[in-house]
């Protein structure tokens, strides 16, 4: 009976350690420490539907077209995100539901997202334009990026500017992959 209570308070002390542990890891270095959000952020101009213009491809959005993310306000005060995609390699629709809150003021474009219950990353709106009509987002890292706009495309200028700023802040623009839009 001892070995079996040891074994959990053993177990657990592991589990907690390792949760710390990767807690601790992933609030170093993190790309909100490095470069600065967008200030005087409208979160009311945010919400609405965007077209996902280009990203760095990762598991969750592979063989995706046609992506759009979708923010609107939530009761507690979160930001509900539904993000939708065409798979078309399986031919079907998918979507992915998720919360947003930000992690300063709400005047910053600082934010969190979490698709996995108590799990958050970073969420960064770095750049827009003043009409809210285009969006560069960073993630946590130099792995994740977005460019969002209301549109199913954006000007070469825009384009442009938003692959600079990437670029000037450690991204690899070899890797993006631009989203069909049809």
């Amino acid at each position: 009976m001892k070995n079996k209570n040891v074994k959990k308070v053993l177990m657990a002390a592991v589990g907690i350690g390792i949760i710390s542990f990767i807690a601790g890891c992933s609030s170093k270095n993190t790309m909100s420490q490095k470069v600065p959000v967008v200030q005087h952020f409208d979160s009311q101009k945010y919400l609405g539907t965007w077209y996902e213009i280009a990203r760095f491809d990762f598991k969750f959005e592979k063989d995706l077209k046609n992506v759009t993310a979708n923010y609107s306000m939530r009761d507690d005060g979160k930001i509900k995100v539904v993000n939708k995609g065409y798979n078309y390699v399986k031919n079907k629709w998918e979507e992915a539901v998720g919360k947003a809150k930000f992690t300063r003021s709400d005047k910053e474009g600082a934010l969190k997202v979490s698709f996995f219950g108590p799990f958050y990353a970073e969420y960064n709106v770095v750049m827009m334009d003043p009409d809210y009509e285009t969006a560069l987002i960073f993630g946590e890292s130099t792995e994740y990026i977005w460019i969002l706009s209301r549109n199913k495309t954006i000007s070469d200028s825009t384009k442009q500017k938003y692959l600079d700023y990437a670029k000037k802040n450690g991204y690899d623009l070899s890797r993006f992959i631009w989203t069909t839009q049809d």
